[in-house]
């Protein structure tokens, strides 16, 4: 091939996220994505509701093994997450770019903040129990033991408009804690999430634990908010009063837990409140024997 010969661009097919596999959409939509100035990005899938559905059920099936996994290995697993977006960090660099209108240098301080976000809640997997749990005083003969255990399967609403950043910081809390996710995607800005998956399927994160959907939260939301197999949801980047109160009082039907969204600042500390908002707390009693004469048995 000679120097003048112009190759043809090879452009990349975006696909949903879902069970480990990367599917096209079932219902053969799509839809166009542009940057920030009105350029065409790329067509990507327009889920549909039996896409939501079966994420539902491959974050099911995920579950018992994830959740089971020790706190450690999914400290590890998290990590290698962050080591695999390193080495895809230009890639993303120039996806945040496109999908917030920001420069090369700015983009490039939102793919490092979120990578370090990955390494600082792999650190927490096997602290948290240490922080919201403990042994409680009773008045009798007995140990009282409080250990968090994960809600169940989560849906996430990402937010609309932190592409990547806040991205992250919404789904790395749920799966830190043993919870499987199933991600709503930024409608406008869904290009950095649908790259994610890649790299969470080559990241030892086993298949189903983090599920990936581009399209309309107002589509699939309240599907996804009424599912009897949904535990909580994360209304987040539900934009509209509307949309996030109908959300909340679908999610009521099986008692789901449900992070309201409100406004925040991606780029500061978390603190643990997104951990401890898909925990449930099992509390247990042990009897530690008649008490002796000297006060005290075991």
């Amino acid at each position: 091939m000679s120097e003048s010969t112009t190759r043809l661009s090879v452009f990349k097919t975006y696909k949903l996220y879902v069970g480990g596999k990367f599917p096209r959409s079932e219902s053969g939509r799509v839809y166009e994505v542009s940057d920030s100035k009105g350029k065409w990005l790329a067509n990507v899938p327009l889920s549909s509701r039996k896409d939501a559905r079966d994420a539902v059920v491959a974050a099911r099936k995920a579950f018992g093994g994830w959740s089971g996994a020790t706190a450690y290995n999914r400290g590890q697993i998290l990590y290698r997450v962050a080591e695999m977006l390193e080495g895809r960090r230009e890639q993303f660099v120039r996806e945040v770019a496109d999908a917030e209108g920001l420069s090369k240098s700015k983009a490039a301080a939102v793919v490092d903040a979120a990578i370090d976000r990955w390494v600082w809640y792999a650190g927490w997997t096997d602290k948290i129990a240490q922080v919201v749990g403990g042994a409680n005083p009773v008045a009798g003969p007995y140990f009282n033991l409080s250990s968090p255990e994960p809600t169940g399967v989560v849906t996430v609403v990402a937010p609309q408009d932190s592409s990547f950043l806040g991205l992250v910081s919404v789904i790395a809390p749920v799966i830190a804690t043993g919870n499987t996710a199933v991600v709503i995607a930024s409608e406008k800005s869904p290009l950095p999430a649908l790259s994610l998956g890649e790299v969470l399927a080559t990241s030892d994160l086993p298949g189903g634990v983090v599920n990936i959907l581009s399209g309309k939260a107002s589509e699939m939301g309240p599907h996804l908010a009424a599912h009897q197999d949904v535990n909580g949801i994360d209304l987040t980047g539900a934009t509209g009063r509307d949309l996030a109160r109908d959300l909340e009082i679908a999610a009521a039907d099986n008692l789901k837990r449900v992070l309201r969204p409100r406004t925040e600042d991606f780029a500061e500390s978390p603190g643990t409140d997104r951990m401890t908002a898909f925990l449930e707390t099992k509390t247990v009693w042990h009897p530690t024997g008649s008490l002796g004469a000297s006060g005290s048995s075991y």
